[in-house]
């Protein structure tokens, strides 16, 4: 469980410190806090930090606490803290309360006849508490999901007393941010390193606002490049579609897909919903016609081939159809497969498929007949486009 800003805010013994603008990030995840010491905070903080701007050590005008709010933003801290006194910083500049409005940055005002040390102890206090509840809470969850528990009701138990209630429905929904191989093609290495990771801050913290809605506040589970969460049943697919297509555009060239669950699944039935968002999420994946979103219900046949255990069946019948173009494609580059693709897509219509391939149709009807001829199958029988769609479902899924 992670402080947010609106938690410091709330800590006894920091009455006197008030949010003067930014009140759209008070939850954002607090790591740690700073004291900015030079004119600039860009090249000290790494993210989520508390800032404290004090004015000791460095002149700050307006000018420069309105760089401080733009490097805030860049680096993505949780929010500033202005000290203000007779000394150094008499008052916060209405232009500088504006901009943080604008962009949604915390903005604190702390007199500074509050001492730092009791500020920093109390926030260090709460940091190691959040940290051990959330140590606690991330264990049940992940227990839930795993189907690890002798007895359900006794984790249910725990998870109510860790401030979890989980009773009623829920979904399952599992994301993974994609595409890290081109940006580090497009971007000095260590760029590209602190991008990464500032957009996956920059998400965990929108998922952590989603399950801030229900009162269970649950947290955002992370393993191995994936988030995982758990959102009460309802219109999720919708809301997280509105979210991440936007988003998408933004992010480019990543590209963040969702797997959900089925809509509605007990607590005892969290591991299943768990295994249902996987199968979900590698669909949305490799399946560009599902817009990067997919919900367990939308797979169709997929179910069947995700059911397989066997992944040796499933490519020896991608072999047996299809191995001929895949083997052709390897040797000559690829141009068969991807027609066979476009062609199921528009649903064997020469001209859409053509357009989409920016090829002559002539060209792709020749494709089609060679694809025809090399597999010893012909696209008109209904059996035959069967078992092609089907292998090609295969190697989608295995792409």
């Amino acid at each position: 469980m992670s402080l947010t800003v609106a938690d410091v805010l709330a800590l006894p013994g920091l009455e006197c410190m008030s949010l003067r603008a930014g009140s759209a990030g008070l939850d954002n995840g607090v790591r740690w806090p700073y004291v900015a010491e030079n004119s600039g905070i860009a090249e000290w903080v790494l993210g989520g930090e508390l800032v404290f701007v004090t004015g000791i050590n460095h002149p700050r005008d307006e000018a420069n606490l309105l760089r401080l709010l733009d490097e805030a933003c860049a680096r993505q801290v949780a929010g500033l803290v202005i000290l203000t006194g007779p000394a150094y910083i008499q008052a916060i500049p209405p232009g500088l309360l504006g901009a943080a409005d604008a962009v949604g940055m915390p903005l604190i005002e702390q007199p500074y006849s509050l001492k730092m040390v009791l500020v920093t102890q109390a926030i260090g206090s709460a940091l190691i508490e959040a940290e051990q509840l959330g140590r606690s809470r991330h264990e049940v969850l992940e227990r839930l999901l795993a189907g690890d528990y002798q007895s359900l009701d006794l984790l249910l138990h725990r998870a109510s007393q860790l401030g979890m209630p989980l009773d009623g429905d829920w979904q399952v929904v599992q994301l993974q941010l994609d595409g890290g191989d081109a940006l580090f093609a497009q971007t000095v290495a260590a760029d590209a390193e602190a991008q990464l990771a500032r957009q996956h801050d920059g998400i965990t913290r929108r998922l952590r606002q989603f399950a801030a809605e229900h009162p269970s506040r649950l947290p955002v589970l992370g393993r191995a490049g994936q988030c995982t969460l758990l959102l009460p049943a309802g219109d999720n697919r919708q809301r997280l579609a509105n979210w991440l297509k936007p988003l998408n555009l933004r992010l480019a060239p990543l590209k963040l897909c969702i797997g959900l669950s089925a809509a509605k699944h007990p607590p005892a039935g969290l591991a299943q919903a768990l295994d249902e968002a996987r199968q979900a999420l590698a669909v949305a994946r490799r399946f560009g016609e599902h817009a990067g979103i997919c919900v367990y219900d939308e797979l169709g046949v997929l179910k069947l081939l995700s059911a397989v255990r066997d992944r040796g069946l499933l490519d020896q019948f991608l072999q047996e159809r299809l191995g001929p173009l895949l083997r052709h494609d390897q040797r000559h580059g690829p141009s068969l497969m991807p027609t066979l693709q476009a062609w199921f897509l528009d649903n064997g219509n020469l001209v859409a498929a053509a357009l989409r391939l920016a090829v002559h149709r002539n060209t792709l009807t020749h494709r089609v007949q060679r694809i025809e001829a090399l597999c010893g199958l012909s696209l008109d029988n209904p059996n035959d486009r069967l078992d092609i769609g089907v292998a090609l479902m295969i190697w989608r899924l295995s792409a």
